[in-house]
């Protein structure tokens, strides 16, 4: 690796944007670096699936006419190997791109001039246009030589699900837990070229979280270098200062806390207890400096005790925030207000076929579905609630299964294996042998139609989503047409119904352009407090059927938690909403009344009502 390679690797974390691209499904997002990287735009790939990695890889050698040889099924460490082999692939191409497009000419439409013009108001940006207002000659020459100096990649990042790290086995063996899906997945990432980022969502896991260590890049240099970073997506204040304290205690050190809205997102919906976004980034404004004071102190006791020198300021700690931000005045909300460092945009990508890989078919769903084909769905097997598209192929063939009297599926790569209620081994609630066995249990169970009912729809609600979320990059790439694609777009996908580009979306990000978005599209605020409340009627309506176990006191203290974020935005309406005030208002009044509907019983026949 040549010097310049490596000093622009390392400024990847000073990023020009102010805006990622999160990951998207398994396959979403699965080469957005090829497509983004050399405009200085960061994007996060998926771990999940190591099959889909390789065929991937595989396509883009043949077309790039790079060597590339599979990973053999003998590989003492199959998994790993075939995520390092693609990532070092990516980071190789990435380099490759970016040393092309450095030599360009500033011309219109090359790639260089491209990589200027995607550029937010900056001082580099300003740098670039009296650059072109220069007359050509030695001046000019100089200053564009300076501007490429100034070109680096946007950073190649992973994500890892930490509640994906199902055990392996081989030769009907158990195999030790660093092979389990989640290490080797780390592992594959942590022996890659790569400099950049891990996400690791959903939570924190101690095992995996405990093996990061292991790998030296993870560790600050003598310069406070690190070669690979942390960044955990968390959804609240308190989240995010467990896992660093974790973390911090065993030398590592979070780059980035990724705050992410409990359900106005894509894929899995976390749902906090009722902790509505902008309170969540309230906390964080006024704490982060405190949390990154209380994580150095730990963090250097840990590096003390390893042998290691204290590090005498903390390292850059980046907060960035994603989930249903849909225009440029909550984009400038986001940054100015609350002060995060970056925001992620990921539903409104999906219709870009240059950035993301969605096929043809579902392109079409997505622009033209009807109200309520995107819904909060019971279809992962994780019994996390999972934003899915009605009318998807996947769905389509779930149905078609179940009205065939054959539900459920070969369960073909096993990345959701986690449930051992019917069995030793673990299967995935999606494969045919639980869902058979699940019915047949039910089934000789007491209880109401109504009640063996609701528990018969949640089984069959189950769906193979580590296989199919990689269906429309398979189908896009000519690799496999028989996989029916899942998609995973968030609620907001509503508000956006029309193919795109990555050059419209970023003038849309950065207020260059406009009308990309429906006009009627409520503030991201009212719309995650919309589903909260939706979340608090369907968990009532559960509990109601005996469905759920949450008591009456934790349903109260979800709506009182919510009252808070409605008072919350109440008050700070004229610091957070410029535009369309008089309807946010009007919305948090509606949505009040909602909750205070829904929290006052119904008078039965004997009583009367208040």
């Amino acid at each position: 690796m040549t010097a310049s390679v490596t000093t622009r690797k390392r400024k990847t974390l000073c990023a020009e944007h102010t805006f990622h691209i999160p990951v998207m499904g398994t396959g979403f997002s699965i080469d957005t670096p090829l497509r983004v990287a050399r405009f200085g735009i960061a994007s996060v790939i998926s771990l999940v699936d190591d099959i889909l990695i390789e065929q991937v890889h595989g396509y883009h050698a043949a077309k790039a006419g790079v060597p590339f040889s599979p990973v053999p099924a003998d590989h003492p460490d199959p998994r790993a190997a075939r995520i390092t082999a693609y990532l070092n692939f990516i980071d190789s191409q990435v380099d490759r791109q970016i040393e092309d497009l450095r030599n360009e000419p500033f011309e219109p439409g090359r790639d260089i001039t491209r990589y200027f013009d995607l550029l937010p108001e900056t001082p580099l940006k300003r740098r670039y246009r009296r650059m072109l207002q220069a007359t050509p000659g030695p001046e000019r020459t100089r200053m564009e030589s300076e501007l490429r100096e100034c070109i680096y990649p946007g950073s190649i990042d992973v994500n890892i699900m930490t509640k994906l790290d199902a055990t392996n086995r081989r030769n009907g063996e158990t195999l030790p837990a660093e092979f389990n899906d989640g290490m080797a997945a780390l592992r594959g990432y942590a022996q890659s070229t790569l400099h950049s980022s891990i996400v690791f969502s959903a939570g924190l896991n101690q095992r995996l979280y405990a093996y990061i260590e292991q790998f030296s890049d993870f560790l600050a240099d003598a310069s406070g270098y690190l070669g690979k970073r942390i960044i955990l997506k968390v959804s609240d204040f308190r989240s995010a200062a467990i896992q660093g304290k974790y973390l911090a205690k065993r030398g590592l050190w979070v780059s980035e806390f990724r705050v992410e809205s409990g359900l106005n997102c894509g894929g899995h919906a976390f749902a906090t207890p009722g902790y509505l976004l902008g309170p969540i980034l309230e906390e964080f404004k006024q704490k982060r400096a405190e949390l990154a004071e209380t994580l150095h102190a730990v963090y250097n006791e840990s590096r003390v005790a390893r042998g290691l020198p204290p590090v005498a300021e903390p390292h850059p700690v980046r907060v960035t925030v994603q989930g249903g931000i849909g225009t440029v005045s909550e984009q400038d909300l986001l940054l100015k207000y609350y002060s995060v460092d970056g925001t992620g945009w990921g539903t409104p990508f999906l219709l870009a076929p240059d950035v993301t890989r969605v096929d043809d078919e579902v392109l079409g769903l997505l622009m033209n579905h009807a109200e309520g084909d995107v819904f909060l769905s019971e279809s992962s097997p994780l019994g996390v609630r999972f934003w899915s598209l009605r009318t998807s192929p996947s769905e389509q063939a779930r149905r078609e299964r179940i009205g065939a009297g054959r539900p459920g599926t070969p369960c073909p790569k096993g990345y959701l294996r986690v449930d051992t209620t019917y069995t030793d081994r673990p299967v995935c609630q999606a494969s045919a042998d639980y869902q058979r066995r699940a019915l047949e249990t039910i089934d000789r169970e007491e209880g109401t139609d109504a009640a063996k009912d609701a528990r018969r729809r949640a089984v069959l609600a189950k769906a193979c989503i580590c296989h199919e979320l990689g269906g429309s990059v398979l189908r896009l790439l000519g690799l496999n047409a028989s996989v029916p694609p899942a998609i995973c777009a968030g609620p907001n996908i509503a508000y956006f119904r029309r193919l795109t580009n990555l050059d419209e979306l970023v003038g849309y990000i950065y207020g260059r352009i406009s009308g990309l978005c429906s006009l009627d599209r409520p503030h991201m605020f009212i719309q995650e407090l919309r589903l909260y409340v939706d979340h608090l009627c369907e968990q009532i309506e559960k509990r109601a059927d005996g469905l759920l176990a949450r008591t009456p006191k934790q349903m109260e203290e979800f709506a009182s938690n919510l009252m808070d974020g409605i008072r919350y935005y109440r008050a700070l309406s004229r610091q957070i909403v410029d535009e369309h005030r008089e309807r946010f208002l009007a919305d948090l009044a509606a949505l009040q009344r909602r909750i205070e509907r829904v929290l006052t019983p119904t008078p039965t026949a004997d009583e009367p009502a208040a």
